[in-house]
Parts: structure tokens; sequence; C-alpha cells
């Protein structure tokens, strides 16, 4: 596979607190990697740095170029997307079409107006950002991002704010109408159960540090939970869970690199939500 995004070593500091701290990961091109963090883990940094926004020690290569010494050449193949407030409340939908086709290269303005016929905006092109409903701005964000002929899309929090049925469809409309095997997509997002299906990897970010790096696939075979009580419990916990947690008088054990059939033994074996492997390990990494 071919890295889009390769990083080593890489550091930001901001006076005495370290940001992003020393963290090394590469993300291949055609893959969905989900970038997971609590609050002030050190994720909208990192973004930041892809971005070519802010500047970082170590090294960092996005689509074989330096991000901030090289951005507007860079800009020229990634888009992205954060809350759909940035788009300019004043401006009308037509007026950002024209816009976005007179500066970008790479936006293909029959696409757009396609993707924006499925939605209810195709019939509020007069209208102003400010007179749509979120769900609407959203849906002409991603009409415009999916247009544009790039090699990586940046999500940071893209639905944020947005009912589940928006969420579910921008996510839809993502797979079906950007995703590809030559196209690659770096999102954020705190509502984790509702992207781990579309994922293809996953990072852990907390502190600053990865804590884990892995591909969806992997995730079946190096985690598992078991559900047991009792005695059996006292024997699981004898082999090293990295979690634990109650749940209707019973408990529920998460381990990594398990032996299996001992486990089989001791209770019922579960694969672990994205969610709970995610507690999981930034508890574990405080402790």
């Amino acid at each position: 596979m071919t890295s889009l995004v390769t990083a080593r070593g890489v550091s930001k500091r901001f006076g005495k607190v370290r940001a992003v701290d020393n963290v090394s990961f590469d993300i291949e091109k055609g893959r969905i990697m989900g970038l997971i963090g609590p609050n002030g883990a050190g994720k909208t940094t990192l973004l930041k740095a892809v971005l070519g926004l802010t500047d970082c020690e170590g090294d960092l290569s996005v689509l074989g170029l330096d991000p901030f010494r090289q951005r507007k050449e860079l800009m020229q193949n990634i888009c992205f997307i954060a809350d759909v407030a940035v788009l300019p409340r004043w401006i009308r939908v037509s007026q950002l079409l024209d816009f976005v086709e007179s500066t970008h290269p790479n936006f293909s303005r029959e696409k757009a107006e396609a993707l924006l016929a499925k939605t209810k905006v195709h019939t509020r092109r007069d209208s102003r950002v400010r007179e749509l409903s979120k769900g609407m701005v959203t849906q002409l964000h991603l009409a415009i991002i999916a247009a544009i002929d790039a090699r990586l899309l940046v999500l940071d929090e893209p639905t944020l704010g947005l009912d589940i049925i928006f969420r579910k469809e921008f996510y839809a409309n993502l797979l079906s109408d950007y995703f590809d095997e030559e196209r690659t997509i770096l999102v954020t997002t705190h509502q984790v159960e509702e992207i781990e299906n579309i994922l293809t990897d996953i990072m852990f970010i907390n502190e600053g540090r990865i804590i884990l790096d892995a591909t969806m696939e992997s995730l079946d075979d190096d985690y598992v939970e078991l559900l047991t009580a009792g005695e059996q419990a006292d024997r699981a916990r004898s082999l090293g869970p990295i979690a634990e947690r109650d749940i209707f008088g019973k408990k529920v054990m998460l381990f990594e690199k398990p032996d299996r059939q001992r486990l089989g033994a001791l209770g019922e074996l579960h694969t672990p939500s994205v969610a709970d492997l995610f507690v999981a390990k930034v508890k574990g990494a405080a402790a």
C-alpha cells in the first residue's frame, strides 16, 4: 500500500504543554481512518499539522509534501470539513457554487449540481446559507467537497449538532458520492458508534500520544470481552483483563491478545465496541 500521510516523531508544544507528543503513524491510500480522543487529547492540533495550519517537530509528509511549507500545493489535493457553520452565512447557494468553481481548479460544477439535485437544497439555490437548516447546509457542504477531485478528505466533527437522520445520511452519502480506492478519509468524532462500521483503521490519541493504531479487522483478533460471574470471574481476573465493569450483576472484562480457549470456558465471549475499547485504553493509559 501507499502512504498518503506519514508521521515520524511528530510533536507540537505550546509553551510547556505538549499537545502532540512524539507520534508516529501512517495513513494509507484508499482507507478510512478514525482519529478518536477525549477533549484536549491533541486531535485538533494533529489535524492542523496535517493541514499545514501549524508547524511541528519531527517528520510529517502529506501526499509527499511538507504540509506547512508547501501548503498551497497541498490544498489542491485536500478537502476539509469541520462544523458546517464555517460556510459564510451571507452567501447564496448559487454564489457559493460560482465562487468554488472560480477558485478551485479541481472542482466539477456539473457533479456538484447532480449531487444537490438529490437534496432539498436544489430548490433553494437563491437562498442564503443562513436561511437553510443545518442539515441542508451539511448537504450543500458535502456536495461541494464531493465534487472536488481531491485525494484526501479531512473531517473534524463534521456532523456536530445534526439530528440522527442527517448524521446517518451524511456518512451514507460520503461513502456513495466521495469515497473510492483512490481516495482517503481522516475523520474525528465523539460519536464513535455511528462511524465504526465505515472505518477501515482506527487511532486512539490521549494526552498527545497514540495509544492504539490498528486496522478494524485486527481488533476482532486482538481484543475480546468476557461476560462472567462468581468464581469464574475470579479465575478470569487472574488472566489480566485490561478493563472491568459491572452489568446486571455480572462482570464484563476486556482482554488484549486473549487466550480465547481459556476465556471461553469461563463465560460468554463478545467483540467489544470501539467505544468500550476506547474507554478501556484511555483509563489504562491514565492508570
